[in-house]
């Protein structure tokens, strides 16, 4: 009797919150605006994109790591052309472009690369390939607080579109680390596909941007802008390419009141104080100078952070009115104080290519220097050597090579050379007691003072005295090698090594 008694009141007790929630009146609706999709419901431009490659071994210079194969989408853009990121395409072998309704393919050719502002062209080798699919336009009104459409493809065909919020336009540096370009950050929760090497980014039907990087962790995208991408293209109508221009200095914010005094600013305080001047760059040849104050460029005041004041976006670095808004070969006037005093002065910007600096940043799809003497092997440094330690290459790779990369202006202020390193020995005879030697510098090489892997090849035929003196920055100072025996030994070290040739110049 008292279990059913139990039964009776919990059941009763049911009923009634029952009644009470249906005796309470129906809340009305809360209308929530639905936002403004950042793309309709209907055919884009996009092909997929296919690349296979192989890119060069800076450890093993003398060849080249396991073939690779990229999935991506492309931007079909006027005049039967495809845009994507220069890092899809770098060390390619073969590109193809795929119709994402029909399957259909055609081979393609790469016609301009900017490994800077990691954009590039392709085109279909069939000519009416892309017939059928309406060109995408730019949108270069973007603005904070807009929604941008990441666009993917299902395995299916299908298109997979993810919204995000544009948060942050601001200047970051891309993938090859030369100066800072405009940059939208995006808040959105991006899902992996087989094709997001490259991800078009779209505003109401309008190419907003590409992906640069996603971080899956924070959900934070930024992308390579519109404007970015229209600079490149309007660049890419010249013969030859000229790229993006840069200025040629350094500079430090003007908060600190000391830093002004010593500057002798006078008036408001304003401006960036400029640290280096780099050689034979537009600003060093007009004449700027290391403690000068660059306090407006084109008529843009700058303020002590840096940053102009952008008509669509705000507050900006004023390096976006060099690398976005100008161009190579117009003239840029620039406002300064020297020791109080205005002056103006005009810089005729140029594009500094990746074999102008000492160490050069990329390479432009060319297999690396090297040269094979007894068993040491010699290169020169270049920051994708440096980037063989991987994405902490800054604090894992020989620090000596890294501080020359950060501080080439300063360390080699004549230019116009390059730094010869000895990266490794090949255990041989000639070597023996060398075996654990790595990451030297080179200074001299039988007397000749060695500023490029060519200069070395010239000093290894004057042998002094039968042996080759090989001076290095670093211990052991001087290595001394044999004439006789490296000659002897050299077929010996080639087929023991799989070396197709002891050196490669050019």
């Amino acid at each position: 009797m008292r279990g059913r008694f139990f039964q009776l009141l919990t059941a009763l007790l049911f009923a009634s919150s029952i009644s009470l929630v249906q005796a309470q009146p129906a809340a009305a609706p809360v209308k929530v605006p639905a936002p403004v999709p950042a793309v309709k419901p209907k055919e884009l431009s996009l092909v997929r994109v296919n690349v296979t490659g192989q890119p060069y071994d800076y450890m093993r210079p003398w060849q080249k790591r396991p073939p690779f194969a990229k999935r991506a989408l492309g931007a079909v853009l006027p005049k039967n052309r495809v845009l994507v990121t220069a890092d899809l395409v770098a060390n390619q072998n073969y590109v193809e472009l795929e119709r994402a309704e029909s399957g259909e393919k055609s081979g393609a050719e790469v016609l301009v690369v900017d490994f800077e502002a990691n954009l590039a062209l392709v085109e279909p080798t069939d000519k009416k390939f892309l017939d059928g699919l309406v060109p995408l336009q730019l949108a270069l009104d973007t603005v904070v607080g807009d929604r941008i459409a990441a666009l993917q493809l299902e395995p299916t065909g299908a298109l997979a579109v993810t919204e995000g919020l544009v948060t942050t336009i601001q200047m970051t540096r891309y993938p090859a680390d030369v100066g800072q370009f405009l940059t939208y950050r995006i808040s959105m929760s991006m899902q992996h596909r087989d094709n997001s090497y490259t991800i078009p980014l779209v505003k109401n039907n309008k190419l907003a941007g590409l992906l640069l990087r996603y971080d899956p962790r924070s959900q934070v995208l930024d992308a390579i802008p519109a404007p970015i991408i229209a600079h490149f293209l309007k660049e890419a109508e010249t013969e030859p390419y000229r790229g993006f221009p840069s200025a040629g200095f350094s500079f430090f914010p003007t908060r600190d009141p000391q830093l002004r005094k010593f500057a002798g600013q006078t008036g408001k305080a304003s401006g960036v104080y400029v640290m280096g001047v780099e050689p034979n760059m537009p600003a060093a040849k007009a004449g700027l100078q290391v403690g000068d104050i660059v306090t407006a460029v084109d008529n843009n005041d700058i303020d002590q952070n840096g940053n102009y004041v952008d008509p669509l976006y705000g507050k900006v670095e004023f390096t976006n009115l060099i690398t976005a808004r100008s161009f190579v070969g117009e003239t840029l006037p620039i406002q300064i104080q020297r020791a109080g005093k205005p002056l103006q002065l005009n810089l005729v910007l140029e594009h500094r290519a990746a074999q102008d600096y000492v160490i050069p940043p990329y390479n432009i799809d060319q297999p690396p220097l090297f040269l094979v003497l007894g068993g040491l092997v010699f290169q020169e440094l270049s920051r994708p050597y440096l980037k063989e330690w991987g994405g902490n290459w800054q604090k894992e790779a020989p620090q000596r090579f890294v501080y020359m990369d950060r501080f080439q202006s300063e360390l080699f202020p004549e230019g116009n050379r390059r730094v010869v390193i000895l990266s490794q020995v090949l255990p041989a005879n000639s070597t023996i007691g060398y075996d654990e030697f790595a990451y030297l510098t080179v200074m001299t090489v039988n007397g000749k003072e060695i500023k490029s892997l060519r200069d070395l090849a010239v000093a290894v035929k004057h042998p002094v005295d039968g042996f080759h003196k090989i001076e290095t920055a670093e211990d052991p100072k001087l290595i001394a090698l044999e004439e006789a025996q490296i000659t002897g030994e050299a077929a010996a070290v080639q087929e023991n090594y799989g070396l197709p040739s002891l050196q490669r110049l050019e």
